[in-house]
Order: C-alpha cells, then structure tokens, then sequence
C-alpha cells in the first residue's frame, strides 16, 4: 500500500528548522574545529596525540556529565528557555577557547564548554519531536543534520584559513561572535515550547531521571547511541594529522578536503531525509552501514595519495556516516513518551558523549606517532569501527522491529 504524501511544512516550521540548524552549526563546528586544527595546536601546545585525544574527550566527558545531571529537569521547563540558557553558556566557553595558552588551559575551556554545549543537542531535538509528527522527522533530521556538513562547507575551511593566517585561536573567537547571531535568532523568533507542561509531571526530578535510565524500551536505543557514537571519536580527532602526515596532502591544501566533501554532504543530507521518510529508515540506515564499513576501512588503509582522491573517499564516508545518522535519529524520536523526552534526550546526548569520551581516550592510546610525524595504528582504530558498526545494526533491526508497538503512528 503506498504511503500518504507527507504534509508540507508551514512558514513557522520552516523558521524553527533553520533556527534549529543554525545552533547545531556552532555547536558541531565547535567540536569539528579542534580536528583540523588538531595539526597546529599539538605541535603549539607541545603535546603528543594522547594528550590532544584528552582534550577532545574533556568535552565529551563534561557533556556527558552535564546531560546527566540536566535530565531530570529537562521536562519541567519551556524548552525553548533551556535552549538559550545553555546555549549561552556554550559561547562563553567558546571564547574561553579562543583564550587558552596552555595545554592545562584549554582542557579547562573544553570541560566548561561540554558542560553547556552537550545539552543543546538535546534539547534540539527534543524540540523537533515536539513541533513535527514522525512522518516528517526523517526531513527534519536531514535539513537539522546539515549543519553537521555546513561546518565543513563555511567553517571548518574558514577555520583553517584563519588558523594560517594568524594562529588556531582566531577561528574559536571568531565562532563565538558569529554564534551569537544564532542565539539572538532564537530568542527574537521562536515561541515557547512548552505544550509538554500541560501534562502530568512527576514531582521529584529525580525519580523522573530514574524511571527515564530504568524504561526498557529505551535501553536498547541508548545502547545503540553509544555504539554508533564510537566510530566517530575513534577517527575523527586525528583525521587532519592523518591526511596531512600520512597521505602527504598539506595544510594549505586540507580546506579543500573539507570543504569539497561538506559541499557534497550538504547537498545529500536532505536528501536523505526524504528517502528515510520515503522508503524505509531501517533500509537507508542499512545503506548508510554499509557504505560506511567500506569506507572506513579504504580510509584507514590509505597512504600517499592524491587530493582528489581523498576528496571522493572522504565524501564517500561521509555520505555513509549520514545515511546511518538520519534515519536513526528519527526512529529514536518515536521511542520517548512526550512527558519524557527532554530526559531521554539528554540522557542519549550524555551516553553520547561519554562514549565519544571513551572512545576518544581508547583512539589516543591505539594512535601512536612516529618520529617522521606519521601516524601509526590507525588502520586499528578503523577495525574497532567496523566492529561497533556491525553490532549497532543488529540493535537497530531489533529497535525498529518493536516499533510498531510502541509508537504504532510513526511512518518507519
């Protein structure tokens, strides 16, 4: 039986997703800059990969912490009022950033940023669960997840160049002010979100929080944010000090890398979407599994090589990475009742980042670099990929089995 065509969205929906978008951006740029410019700040700071890999997982580790400790509360407020709250923590830091002249300095900004800027993106999407039906989530999830490319395509190159015309703390001061907009954005425009308060709320924030960790239905989808989560702390953190020592493409050319492969992203991510929502998100998510499997382990084996080749592979990955990203958010967003989504967001974004955390000290350990400046072992860190890639689609299959039952209105 073919399925209804989705309903359109109206004017307002189109601002919130923008709005919604536009925050991601900062966020995730926030994350995405510290590996490009991993390549500057090891050598700058005098620090070797394990010691970077621990100020990429500070981040993580504090953003975990801090979903924990919000997700008790995360339901009895507007959402829209959380938003701007951390949201605005999350420049601060930034800024804090930007300032750091030491190794002990920036681990200090980077826990005090993940405190507020891990919490964002659940509330995000706690957000987008509360404004769209699931027959539209899967467009939402592609448009919302192209900032996630945007980063690549307008920041990630910009930070860059930035970083080679001054040095690598211009690009996070420069960040917080262009974020800024985003948050004043928000603030001016979107209504409050808080139809959620209209239902019965449990009295103690705390037996909230438990009963959200102790659900049943939701341990699997946890169990699987964790996994999927590893892959990318595993490569990421040391993919600029990859290419640029062990596949000889230099610094001036690495926006190129970055800037091509978010072009092609950004382009697909709605995409998916639509198809997510079209044909099945079990199906694009098996997809996306695949093409990642391959890719990973293409890149992980590379050596010299030259920059267009590495443009098509890494665009490749990606296209995978964000195959398997979409369709699983919006079948997550079916999971949660409406009284608990906040708590079970959060709780997904802390589990999310203390196993990036993890994975990100693991990745630092199995990563050694040579006297050349090569990076060792990182066909290893790659394995590990694929190993969590395969066990996370066999929970998928088994989350998206149960559905049904559980949300029976959802379009999966």
């Amino acid at each position: 039986m073919k399925k209804p065509p989705a309903p359109p969205f109206s004017g307002y929906q189109k601002t919130v997703v923008a709005m919604l978008a536009f925050l991601l951006f900062a966020v995730i740029l926030d994350f995405m800059l510290m590996s490009p410019l991993g390549a500057l700040i090891m050598p700058d700071l005098k620090i070797g990969p394990a010691q970077f890999g621990l100020v990429v997982s500070a981040y993580a580790f504090s953003a975990g912490v801090s979903g924990l400790l919000t997700a008790g509360f995360a339901d009895r407020y507007d959402r829209k009022k959380l938003l701007l709250f951390f949201y605005s923590g999350f420049i601060l830091g930034t800024v804090w950033c930007g300032m750091a002249q030491t190794f002990e300095s920036l681990l200090a900004a980077r826990v005090f940023t993940g405190l507020f800027g891990g919490v964002i993106g659940s509330v995000v999407l706690a957000i987008s669960t509360d404004l769209f039906p699931p027959q539209m989530r899967g467009r939402v999830m592609g448009l919302i997840q192209t900032a996630f490319a945007a980063s690549q395509v307008l920041g990630i190159p910009a930070g860059i160049y930035l970083s080679n015309q001054w040095n690598w703390h211009v690009p996070f001061v420069a960040m917080a002010a262009f974020g800024l907009v985003g948050g004043l954005l928000v603030a001016w425009k979107m209504q409050p979100v808080d139809a959620h308060l209209g239902q019965p709320q449990e009295h103690s924030p705390f037996m909230h929080l438990f009963h959200t960790l102790t659900e049943r239905r939701y341990l699997l989808a946890f169990c699987i944010t964790a996994l999927l989560t590893t892959g990318g702390f595993m490569l990421m953190p040391f993919s600029s000090a990859y290419i640029v020592n062990n596949m000889g493409i230099d610094l001036q050319h690495l926006p190129t890398v970055y800037l091509v492969t978010g072009i092609a992203t950004i382009f697909i991510g709605p995409l998916i979407g639509r198809a997510a929502d079209a044909v099945g998100k079990f199906r694009v998510f098996l997809f996306g599994t695949t093409l990642s499997i391959v890719m990973v382990l293409t890149y992980t084996h590379m050596g010299h090589t030259s920059l267009w080749v590495l443009v098509v592979i890494n665009s490749l990955m990606f296209v995978g990475i964000f195959s398997r990203m979409i369709p699983f958010q919006a079948i997550s967003s079916t999971v949660p009742s409406m009284t608990q989504r906040g708590s079970y967001n959060a709780i997904s974004a802390s589990i999310q980042q203390l196993a990036g955390g993890l994975a990100s000290v693991v990745s630092g350990h199995i990563v050694k670099q040579a006297a050349d400046g090569r990076l060792e072992h990182f066909d290893t860190a790659g394995y590990v990929v694929v190993a969590t890639s395969l066990v996370a689609t066999a929970l998928v299959w088994r989350l998206h089995r149960d559905l049904p039952a559980i949300a029976p209105q959802a379009a999966i």
